[in-house]
């Protein structure tokens, strides 16, 4: 998904989950803020880089798909953009090595979105938000998985399933491999991955060679996964997007203490249905981001004017900040609940006797002073730990 989800329909969803649209704005920046926190963003704050959400595209280029390279790569891949459906799958006449990477593939109401969202309700807006954005990236990225993995992840023939004048037409994807060149829906052309047969190729890294389609709201599509023998699998993002955004709707309810447990695959859709023709409109319309529909509607939804995204918007309040007191600003709560996100889910990941993610110890209940002793405990050990 893109900022046009993870931000303006995140705060959309915030404010028809009961939240008042300043705490809204947190949770969808804070939502937004998982798919830019980078070890480079980080940096720059002089803060821990344990906390990263993500990876630029530089920062991979310069990681070594070693043990401790993929093990970093996972970590931050599987616990935020695309968290594994089971765990404990089962395939029969498998080798171990492809099982652990089966295991990672990304599916919706999973026991680890039900884990990630109990793990928010610890949390303020900021836990929520990471918790949101994860929770719909499993419907835009389910079925790949956040490791490097030819055998998983490669994919073809696909064909955009486009409603015509006459019915549905079956149009094939073009795509290229020029990192700045731009998609056209008008020519159907998109940028994906290059093919790369190396196992651990950063290539073959999450939906990389389905390029941003499984990203843009609009697409229908069809195509043909590796893991799945290259048999044909039928991706309506409209309607996936539709459900995610009832399902954080739901979700949000319960961190507000409207249920008293969290169900998966159960949506809000009675708040959601007087807006749901418009909604639909806006995930459907033949467009590569949805940024200024959605404010427009969260603008009138909440009557109150939404800034956009901001990247910048909290450093200075982070830096500024003397050392024991950043764990209580913005960023410094953000890093908190990513690292306990980071944490949670590698720990799962670990205790199913998969070692791709690496050794996880339990986060110190200090939050970030307990991360020193997270990293030593991992690396000091030689058993990969927290990236």
């Amino acid at each position: 998904m893109q900022e046009d989800f993870h931000y303006y329909a995140t705060y959309c969803a915030a404010f028809l989950a009961g939240y008042t649209p300043e705490e809204s704005r947190e949770i969808a920046y804070s939502a937004q803020l998982v798919d830019c926190c980078s070890k480079t963003f980080i940096r720059k704050y002089k803060g821990p880089v344990t906390a990263a959400t993500t990876q630029l595209q530089t920062e991979l280029a310069d990681t070594h798909t070693n043990i401790p390279g993929i093990q970093d790569i996972t970590r931050i891949w599987a616990s935020f953009h695309f968290l594994p459906g089971n765990l404990y799958a089962v395939l029969k006449r498998r080798p171990r090595v492809y099982m652990d990477k089966y295991r990672l593939i990304c599916d919706v109401n999973g026991p680890l979105v039900r884990d990630t969202v109990i793990l928010a309700n610890k949390g303020g807006t900021e836990a929520c938000g990471i918790a949101m954005h994860i929770l719909a990236d499993t419907w835009a990225h389910r079925y790949f998985a956040g490791t490097p993995s030819f055998v998983i992840n490669d994919a073809r023939e696909f064909f955009e399933l486009r409603e015509t004048e006459n019915g549905i037409e079956r149009i094939k994807v073009r795509f290229n491999h020029n990192p700045i060149s731009p998609d056209s829906l008008e020519k159907n052309k998109f940028t994906n991955c290059l093919k790369q047969d190396g196992e651990l190729s950063t290539m073959n890294l999450g939906h990389g060679r389905a390029g941003h389609l499984p990203d843009y709201s609009c697409m229908v599509y069809e195509f043909q996964p590796a893991w799945g023998d290259y048999m044909i699998i039928l991706k309506d993002n409209p309607s996936d997007y539709y459900r995610a955004f009832c399902q954080m709707v739901y979700a949000m309810g319960f961190l507000r203490g409207e249920f008293t447990e969290f169900e998966t695959d159960r949506y809000d859709e009675e708040k959601v249905q007087p807006y749901r023709d418009e909604i639909m409109s806006i995930l459907k319309k033949r467009q590569l981001i949805a940024n200024e529909d959605w404010k427009s509607f969260g603008e009138r939804l909440t009557g109150t004017a939404l800034e956009d995204f901001d990247l910048q918007k909290y450093g200075g309040e982070y830096m500024a900040s003397a050392r024991e007191e950043k764990e209580h600003t913005f960023l410094g709560r953000f890093f908190t609940a990513a690292i306990a996100q980071k944490s949670m889910v590698t720990n799962k990941i670990y205790s199913s006797g998969n070692r791709i993610a690496g050794f996880s110890v339990e986060q110190d209940p200090g939050g970030l002073k307990g991360m020193a002793k997270f990293g030593m405990t991992a690396y000091g050990q030689g058993r990969g730990g927290a990236s």
